[in-house]
């Protein structure tokens, strides 16, 4: 009885609680009311009648889907650059000792802490200076800075916790570096890598700042949403995809989280 009272939180503190999530969470939910209002050209509260039919509309936009098909294909690419170049980093920071070993990983780890604004200017100059055209291309290579920094963390926290024991009786036992990888390395780092794959979807599928600076005349979905926003008509419909770019960023974050809350569970992570 004891324990329980004493792991009880009082009952300020769970009220703060609920109003710091409210803070956070009711503008989002304001997105999914607008969505369905009647009201075309600005933001009523309360709204003056709710209907379904935004939802047809913006199903018949030919533009939203031509938008979002070039997130989807820009997030799937950015993520599979940043699987490889993140487990390869983490793997020789982890898997070694050499000089300059942590400034490798301040390095890595930068882009995602350094503003949007510093990250696109940077990039824009640097595509400019190398007279590299703005295309698909430099919208991937933009996401893909920070979408390797997600896998990155990911995968060298899994490193960190698996034994390095492991490999080197793998080693003894004849296998060579293929296959310590795939039996030995794969089943022990894999869902940190499938957690940070879907990190990294969701951080380049929603991106705006970078992708103002490194795309050409292409429009990406949130991009897309910032120029219908200034427009007075039909403003239910940047609220319906809205509604859909919150769904399809929140179900790979709640995946992540369910994959990387045991993460403490592997082989050796004792040792």
């Amino acid at each position: 009885m004891r324990s329980d009272a004493a792991h009880r939180s009082p009952p300020g503190l769970k009220i703060a609680a609920g109003l710091g999530l409210a803070f956070l969470h009711l503008p989002i939910l304001l997105i999914f009311v607008y969505a369905f209002t009647t009201e075309e050209r600005s933001y009523q509260w309360p709204p003056p009648g709710f209907t379904a039919r935004w939802l047809a509309v913006t199903w018949n936009r030919p533009d939203v889907w031509e938008a979002l098909a070039l997130s989807v294909k820009v997030a799937s690419i950015s993520t599979v650059i940043a699987l490889v170049l993140g487990t390869l980093c983490a793997a020789a920071v982890s898997g070694s000792r050499f000089f300059g070993r942590e400034a490798i990983s301040l390095l890595v780890i930068l882009p995602i802490a350094l503003p949007g604004i510093i990250t696109g200017i940077a990039l824009r100059s640097a595509f400019s200076l190398a007279e590299i055209p703005f295309s698909f291309w430099t919208i991937v290579l933009g996401h893909a800075t920070f979408c390797v920094v997600v896998v990155y963390n990911n995968a060298i926290a899994r490193f960190r916790r698996t034994s390095g024991s492991l490999m080197e009786a793998s080693m003894d036992l004849g296998a060579d570096a293929f296959q310590t990888f795939r039996y030995v390395i794969l089943p022990n780092i894999g869902t940190a890598l499938l957690a940070g794959g879907m990190l990294a979807f969701a951080l380049s599928f929603d991106e705006v700042i970078v992708t103002t600076f490194t795309a050409g005349q292409q429009q990406t979905l949130p991009i897309w949403m910032l120029e219908e926003l200034v427009r007075p008509r039909q403003r239910p419909v940047t609220n319906v995809v809205a509604m859909v770019v919150v769904l399809v960023t929140f179900l790979p974050i709640l995946a992540a989280y369910y994959l990387t809350r045991d993460g403490d569970q592997v082989a050796g992570g004792g040792k």
